[in-house]
């Protein structure tokens, strides 16, 4: 008889040998599945690569001075001068014949006038005229509704000057013998300009028990727990969502409902806003050199420093690629591979293609947040790119050199708003709250000030 033994039991549950029954067997993995430990790759794999954008706007302005200064009011103010020779905007009085040689023109706008008497201006850029009446009476016309008299030195206006809006640069005066000086004079002005702080929070949490779970994932130097990744991907997206507002911020025109949000935040004018509305816009990719030189004849306007840094996506990078490939020798290009100039001929260490074209040394580099399609990278993207002068500007009032962009933060007696992060909560040392759990706290308050926007570039499609 054979022998009989009696069902083992392993906190009530068969022990595995029990099973072995031929009649039921199909494979070894039916009975010996709950001893077999998974077989897990706990490397995290990084299907989109390295996904935080933040060090686009950062990175820049480390190239053209500055990167941050600290602010102690509610707002930067800051002040740019305007041009040395201005011109006269006036509208022509009436419709006057090609063989005219007198014009009667007004005040085009309320700003300050800039015509005196004896002025000499140019008349569609080629007819040279005087000033000789300015009503009401008086050296420069400060009424609403002053109106001069011009008449042209030699010949007539030379063609039929329909009723309109003139500009007429001063390029001189003219005195008879033994006359008086000119008893007005013109003084010089500033622009005051002022930016709002942007207030930006974030905010990532985690109960007790999950910081003590031990996950399948390295998150990174050998650590398993999952809400580590969760911790460091918040504070990643809201260092980018504090780039982007600085970016893509714009002044607050409207009337906002405001009751579920805490009050009306405050919001600072970002760098895009700030060329859009004082800067050069490039609508659409620049395809050609006939485009290129269009925008350095605008830049040669504009007093521009002689070196740029060009942020663009892939597309325009490749356009910009195939054109100065195109050019490569020819006259008046020159290829900088190197990235001499702003970069001490490290330029592609930095991932920097350079090349020069009328005076202007251009470096290129591909700007990650025009790439990214959850961002500005979407299948119509709008923003193509940026051209930033490497240059210091010099402040008309106090004379400090300063850089074309500074990232300003609030601070003072050694109370900084530019990074804030603290913990609230019971566990893992933290011991504040009586909530058994961790809240990672994060808070910045910023402002970006941009210089001379004249002279920047932005690419649109």
């Amino acid at each position: 008889m054979a022998n009989s033994y009696p069902p083992v039991f392993n906190d009530n549950k068969a022990a595995v040998f029990r099973r072995l029954d031929p009649a039921k067997y199909t494979s070894l993995a039916d009975f010996i599945d709950e001893i077999n430990a998974p077989d897990n790759r706990d490397q995290l794999v990084k299907t989109y690569g390295y996904q935080q954008i933040s060090g686009g706007l950062t990175g820049f302005l480390s190239l053209t001075g500055a990167v941050r200064a600290s602010g102690t009011a509610d707002a930067v103010q800051y002040w740019e001068e305007t041009r040395l020779h201005s011109y006269a905007s006036v509208n022509l009085a009436a419709t006057a014949a090609s063989a005219a040689t007198t014009l009667t023109v007004t005040k085009a706008t309320s700003d300050a006038n800039v015509l005196r008497l004896n002025d000499v201006v140019l008349w569609n850029g080629k007819e040279r005229g005087i000033v000789t009446a300015i009503s009401p009476t008086g050296e420069i016309g400060h009424a609403a509704t002053a109106s001069y008299t011009v008449e042209i030195l030699s010949g007539n206006i030379g063609a039929t000057a329909a009723t309109g809006a003139y500009n007429l640069p001063v390029i001189g005066n003219l005195f008879a013998q033994g006359s008086d000086q000119n008893a007005g004079y013109l003084e010089s002005n500033v622009i005051k300009r002022t930016n709002s702080y942007n207030i930006i929070k974030e905010v990532f949490k985690v109960t007790g028990s999950q910081a003590t779970n031990i996950g399948w994932v390295n998150v990174g130097n050998g650590d398993y727990r999952w809400y580590v990744k969760g911790e460091m991907d918040t504070r990643a997206r809201f260092l980018d969502k504090r780039e982007m507002m600085l970016l893509l911020g714009e002044t607050i025109t409207n009337t906002l409902t405001t009751t579920n949000i805490g009050g009306t935040p405050t919001a600072g004018e970002g760098y895009f806003a700030a060329i859009e509305n004082r800067g050069i816009v490039q609508d659409g990719e620049i395809t050609s050199f006939t485009q290129m030189d269009t925008l350095i004849e605008t830049l040669d306007q504009q007093g521009a420093a002689p070196e740029y840094a060009m942020y663009v996506n892939s597309s325009q990078a490749l356009e910009i690629d195939d054109m100065v490939a195109s050019l490569n020798g020819a006259a008046g290009f020159g290829n900088v591979t190197s990235g001499i100039g702003a970069f001490g001929g490290r330029g592609s260490e930095l991932g920097f293609d350079s090349f020069k074209r009328g005076g202007y040394t251009f470096h290129k580099h591909s700007w990650k947040l025009l790439n990214e399609p959850t961002l500005l990278g979407s299948a119509s993207p709008h923003y193509l790119g940026a051209m930033i002068p490497l240059t210091t500007v010099v402040d008309p009032k106090t004379g400090d050199r300063a850089a074309a962009l500074e990232l300003n933060y609030k601070d003072t007696n050694g109370y900084s708003r530019e990074m804030e992060h603290w913990m609230t909560g019971s566990i893992l040392g933290v011991n504040n709250t009586n909530e058994d759990s961790l809240q990672f706290n994060y808070r910045s308050e910023c402002a970006l000030v941009t210089r001379a926007a004249n002279q920047h570039i932005l690419i649109t499609a």
